[in-house]
């Protein structure tokens, strides 16, 4: 390889996110048979979780890096290759197969999963530290702050109805404006007056962090001080849909990624999964979806049993032809599964 030249890989199918919903595209697709690659940087949101919540079989004890961590190794031990690389570009290449372009490798596919994720908008600091006190997922983290004194920083619709929603775990729950011109409806604003939520429209001039480097109050404007354990930043959310875009997917009015209930997107082969698709931001949620499109990559580029037409034009699959996966994947499946008494 020169300076001029990037180095090649090819597969049937590359998953561009090391996130939860990439890691499980990509375990279906390795243990279905099919030569895989999982090209990312480092798994995005999920990497930033101090601890994993809502996860059957995975305690709280478990942070996101580990989690990640070990979902690489399962992979590896499986026979999937794993990059870390960033995936500047993508497109067809002349041949008919998708073109992933990294930092100085190319990657090829008969199929490729976009598991890229998006990026909580942040407020302007001064802010409590993520994960410590600022938290993006309400339906992760609200059971946290049961009986707790709450924030919600925002200034549009979702600040205020996720003010509402976490007085189902506490009576005292504020709604940070920071000074800026409310957003949110008539119909809204009328909702607010009538539930015991304190609109406070000074803007946050100060943190105060406890020893563990938990939140412990924030400082105003006009001089006061409120104590808080933690709260929740509303401000939307950027969705990494540019390679989606390059490949020709279709996207919604937000931002997402246009899928159907198996990931498909509408430009055949391409699928995408995880955060950067319509639905709720959760790791179960991104797991499934993950195994959705794994299995439908599957149905896609599985060799039997053969189509009609194929077996009319090349005659019965014969015994030499199967099983239909690759020598190095058959060989590391066979050695995995081979149990000694």
């Amino acid at each position: 390889m020169t300076d001029d030249v990037p180095e090649r890989r090819e597969y049937e199918v590359v998953v561009v996110g090391g996130g939860p919903a990439g890691l499980s595209a990509a375990l279906y697709s390795t243990r279905l048979g099919h030569s895989t690659a999982l090209v990312g940087l480092g798994g995005g949101r999920a990497a930033m979780m101090q601890e994993v919540h809502n996860l059957i079989g995975t305690t709280e004890e478990t942070g996101g890096m580990e989690f990640l961590s070990i979902g690489r190794e399962q992979l590896e031990g499986y026979g999937c290759d794993v990059h870390r690389d960033r995936v500047g570009s993508c497109g067809r290449a002349d041949d008919g197969r998708f073109r992933l372009c990294g930092t100085e490798t190319d990657y090829f596919g008969e199929c490729v999963v976009l598991a890229t994720g998006m990026n909580d908008v942040r407020p302007e600091p001064p802010l409590p530290r993520t994960g410590r006190g600022l938290h993006y997922c309400l339906h992760c983290d609200a059971h946290m702050f049961a009986d707790e004194s709450v924030y919600v920083m925002g200034h549009g619709e979702s600040a205020a109805h996720v003010a509402a929603i976490m007085l189902n775990f506490t009576d005292e729950v504020d709604l940070l404006t920071r000074g800026e011109e409310p957003g949110w409806s008539d119909e809204t604003d009328a909702m607010l007056e009538t539930h015991p939520i304190d609109v406070v429209e000074d803007e946050v001039i100060g943190v105060q962090n406890g020893e563990d480097g938990w939140l412990e109050a924030l400082a105003f404007e006009d001089g006061s001080v409120r104590e808080y354990r933690g709260g929740f930043a509303m401000y939307g959310a950027e969705y990494n849909n540019g390679l989606a875009t390059e490949l020709g997917c279709e996207l919604n009015e937000d931002g997402t990624i246009e899928v159907d209930d198996h990931g498909r997107t509408i430009v055949d082969g391409v699928y995408a999964v995880g955060d950067a698709t319509p639905g709720h931001n959760q790791v179960p949620i991104a797991l499934a979806d993950g195994a959705k499109a794994g299995i439908a990559v599957h149905w896609a580029l599985r060799d039997f049993p053969r189509d009609p037409d194929l077996v009319e034009e090349a005659g019965p699959v014969r015994a030499e032809e199967v099983p239909g996966m690759p020598d190095e994947l058959l060989e590391q499946a066979v050695s995995f599964h081979t149990y000694e008494d």
